[in-house]
């Protein structure tokens, strides 16, 4: 079976390997498997769909790596033939090119500094259900996408910490300006503010225009949701990545030098209002590293990732590197319900 060439253990049961294409050993576990040289990416995949969709649902996450992928175009043929619809992004935290619908570059952040692992948009009412990197040029070294399943990490974390943030959710509070991060306009698709007020109110967000012109938003989420087709709990959310705990030293104590405690561009707390200490960071932290796996990009290498089954991250990276981000399959989230008792899966 093709898991087994996926997983130190096979699964009870597992879609066969597409035709015109073998599958690889896993490195260090994550399923790749190899396309035979095809010109047009999109027609592979589309003739592949069904199974392509069934590994995703098996593994939460796979490579497919040979295909013909140069350009932002030939990744947005892709997400149509593979997604059932593109989706929109939203309440972006750093700004992104748009290429076409539901296809991005990667968000700017310093080379240098790793984006830790999180589900895109787990803070939003609505989110990507279906994910799609495709590198176009890989970096020089580092900058691998690695990813880590969301059910095991919650399986994983101490259950103390998991119980008050399923009993209380989390709060993500956001400071939105010209000079650092997302802008408006961004953020929202408009700098209109009856336009901004309206999406808050529609999608449960407070807000508060500052006296510079800044707003300032709070959000209230889940920390624990079922995955909508498998029903697994998984531990969703960006409470760790976002948190001011997680940023290099010298860019928190700037941030806050620059803004104040209450101005940075992001932070997460407690649903109750309390902060999130430092060594909870940590430990979320180092829970996200003991199930990461990565696999080094190649120039073509197109990643699947069931977007609330698994978490990504980015490594820090030398050289230049080009991957363009493809959403697809919105998933409505029901963020306004009481939290879910913890039960064994």
């Amino acid at each position: 079976m093709l898991s087994a060439l996926f997983r130190k253990h096979a699964a009870t049961s597992a879609p066969a390997p597409p035709t015109g294409s073998t599958a690889e050993p896993a490195a260090r576990d994550l399923p790749t498997l190899r396309a035979e040289y095809t010109p047009d990416a999109a027609a592979w995949v589309a003739g592949r769909r069904d199974t392509l969709r069934a590994l995703l649902a098996e593994h939460g996450a796979l490579t497919v790596r040979g295909l013909a992928l140069h350009t932002p175009a030939d990744v947005a043929s892709v997400l149509h033939r593979l997604a059932e619809r593109p989706a929109t992004e939203r309440e972006a935290f750093a700004a992104r090119d748009t290429h076409a619908e539901g296809v991005y570059s990667s968000s700017a952040w310093p080379a240098n500094q790793p984006m830790c692992m999180h589900h895109e948009l787990s803070y939003a009412v609505e989110c990507p259900g279906l994910l799609m990197f495709a590198c176009l040029r890989p970096p020089a070294e580092g900058g691998a996408t690695a990813v880590a399943d969301s059910a095991a990490v919650l399986q994983s974390l101490p259950a103390e910490l998991v119980d008050r943030f399923e009993r209380e959710g989390w709060l993500l509070t956001r400071t939105y300006n010209d000079e650092i991060g997302a802008t408006l306009t961004q953020s929202f698709g408009t700098d209109d503010r009856g336009a901004v007020e309206a999406y808050c109110r529609a999608h449960a967000i407070d807000w508060s225009w500052q006296p510079d012109g800044s707003l300032r938003t709070r959000q209230h989420r889940s920390a624990v949701v079922r995955h909508p087709v498998s029903g697994r709990r998984c531990w969703f959310n960006q409470i760790a990545f976002l948190n001011e705990w997680t940023m290099a030293p010298e860019v928190r104590e700037f941030l806050v030098e620059e803004y104040g405690p209450d101005g940075l561009p992001f932070n997460t707390r407690h649903g109750n209002g309390d902060p999130v200490p430092a060594d909870v960071v940590e430990q979320i932290n180092k829970t996200y590293e003991g199930h990461t796996v990565r696999l080094p990009w190649e120039a073509g290498d197109l990643m699947l990732v069931d977007n609330i089954r698994t978490a990504h991250s980015r490594e820090a990276y030398q050289g230049p590197r080009t991957v363009v981000v493809a959403m697809g399959d919105p998933v409505r989230l029901d963020h306004t319900t009481a939290p879910m008792r913890r039960t064994e899966t």
